[in-house]
């Protein structure tokens, strides 16, 4: 996808992009390409390829919540900053948090933030388990991109929603991992509102976004240690 059908196809979902919010994705896929040639960031190594898989996959979570009405969203396991850097460029007003426990990829992401002249942003260095306890029932959208299994997902970012937000985790195939993460989302006071399946333009690959409403306070004891949660894990697949 070059930048003009990203533009082009940034149109069929409403999204029109300012001549500045255009130049922030340019200096970021660039900023991108050229860190990852001397620290493992992404496997994607074409500009091409970030503004599909990267930049465009993310701004399809914007059809399945209106952010404008959001003020608080958290990116859990963001990586090189997807999907959280690519709404806060679309959506300036939004105080962001990006929680990545690889310290080299903070390391990028601070600089890139920098690079792009972005602020209201924190970028957190430390496992999601360890930062919710602090931060419980505490944001308005949490949202994760192609992480781990739902069900440890699940409990590592429900537990930062509060009551009347949402938890949009963003996957591919889905359906054998949403079945075996029913009760996980219900013993922490989710509720599945809807599960959105398409397909990637141009490469046709499979999409799937959950949108879970919390509904109650998150019980004690929750998130567990994560070993805890891997555990869990084995014996749900079992």
């Amino acid at each position: 996808m070059d930048r003009e059908t990203f533009i082009a196809h940034c149109q069929k979902i409403n999204l029109l992009l300012t001549d500045s919010q255009l130049s922030q994705f340019e200096k970021y896929a660039s900023f991108l390409l050229e860190y990852n040639m001397h620290t493992n960031l992404t496997a994607i190594r074409t500009k091409e390829d970030v503004y599909l898989k990267h930049f465009y996959d993310s701004l399809l979570f914007t059809q399945y919540i209106d952010l404008n009405k959001v003020k608080t969203i958290v990116d859990v396991g963001t990586g090189a900053g997807f999907p959280g850097l690519v709404l806060k460029i679309m959506y300036p007003h939004l105080s962001l948090t990006l929680i990545e426990s690889n310290k080299k990829k903070c390391t990028f992401l601070n600089q890139v933030i920098k690079h792009l002249e972005l602020d209201r942003i924190e970028v957190k260095n430390e496992r999601s388990e360890t930062f919710a306890l602090s931060h419980l029932d505490f944001f308005d959208v949490v949202t994760a991109r192609a992480v781990t299994h739902l069900t440890v997902l699940s409990e590592l970012c429900l537990p930062l929603v509060k009551i009347g937000g949402y938890f949009i985790p963003l996957k591919g195939e889905l359906l054998e991992e949403l079945e075996q993460s029913q009760n996980i989302i219900k013993t922490l006071n989710g509720e599945i509102e809807n599960t959105y399946h398409y397909r990637l333009p141009i490469e046709n690959a499979a999409r799937s976004i959950v949108k879970i409403k919390k509904i109650g306070h998150t019980p004690a004891n929750y998130p567990r240690p994560f070993d805890k949660m891997k555990k869990a894990l084995k014996k749900t697949k079992k």
